[in-house]
């Protein structure tokens, strides 16, 4: 039986996950496998971007109530366990050591590899045991050829790796797709999110303009848009902290948690304080 797609607006989207609204049968169905649901671009076009790409880097005085709106969007998603997002990121202070040629050519790979390992709990996932087909649509691949190819068959080896195995996860050949985000709603929707917080972790609200001394009118748009974001993390997650790995109490929180966090730090490594925030003294590293 072929799997019909159904398209909901947001308002639409919203009530049906309610359990109280007659339209929840809809919701009910998707979560049962008979349809896929899809997220339209008219969504994008119900706040008034019609034909743009929703992008952190447009954040301006045009664009900011209506990415208010679009965070609000994802994030009533994730309240009511729609969508997870899981964001990944290295601690540039822990510097990787012991490394062969060949993992320093595919730290990418490797690191992608960890990531969709690690971060979803996939394990979890699916307490029905039946076989669930994953799909990975990945923005922009930094890699061409064969080096392109060893990452495709770095990810497929997840189909033998224990967390697959024991969330019965089957990532098929041709389902890893590399998609353009200008086309694809959830990569921009996400650029959004990512962009705030690398904005934060990489300390560019505190950028101010040489002549002035103060800060710009885009750079505090987007601290606001950054606060909006955080808000509506601790909502979900109070006391939460961007730049650590979120704390679990389970072991299937790692599934359940609609926002997770993961501080990546290799298991060898040498800190380097030089690039730690704040760091005043002479140059020195730590063995940890």
């Amino acid at each position: 039986m072929n799997m019909r797609n159904i398209v909901l607006d947001t308002n639409s989207l919203i009530i049906a996950i309610s359990a109280k609204n007659d339209c929840h049968k809809v919701w009910q169905s998707f979560l049962n496998g008979d349809y896929t649901l899809c997220i339209s671009n008219e969504i994008v076009e119900e706040v008034g971007l019609s034909g743009e790409e929703v992008k952190w880097q447009k954040v301006n005085q045009y664009t900011f109530d209506k990415y208010i709106r679009l965070v609000d969007f994802v994030f009533d998603l994730l309240e009511n366990g729609f969508a997870k997002i899981r964001i990944f990121f290295r601690n540039n202070q822990f510097i990787p050591t012991g490394l062969t040629k060949e993992q320093k050519r595919n730290e990418f790979s490797l690191l992608y590899y960890q990531f969709i390992k690690h971060s979803f709990g996939l394990q979890y996932s699916n307490p029905t045991k039946r076989p669930v087909k994953l799909k990975l649509f990945i923005d922009d691949i930094p890699l061409k050829g064969e080096d392109k190819r060893i990452f495709e068959s770095f990810l497929y080896k997840l189909n033998t790796d224990d967390v697959f195995n024991k969330g019965n996860i089957i990532l098929a050949k041709g389902d890893i797709r590399e998609v353009d985000s200008k086309k694809h709603l959830p990569l921009q929707l996400m650029d959004l999110i990512l962009g705030a917080i690398c904005f934060r972790l990489n300390d560019k609200h505190k950028i101010k303009d040489p002549e002035t001394n103060r800060k710009g009118k885009r750079t505090k748009l987007k601290e606001q848009l950054y606060k909006h974001i955080n808000s509506r993390i601790r909502k979900i997650k109070p006391g939460f902290n961007i730049g650590e790995s979120t704390a679990t109490i389970l072991p299937s929180d790692k599934w359940e948690y609609p926002y997770m966090h993961w501080s990546f730090k290799p298991s060898n490594n040498i800190r380097d304080f030089t690039k730690s925030k704040g760091y005043k003294n002479s140059p020195h590293t730590s063995t940890e």
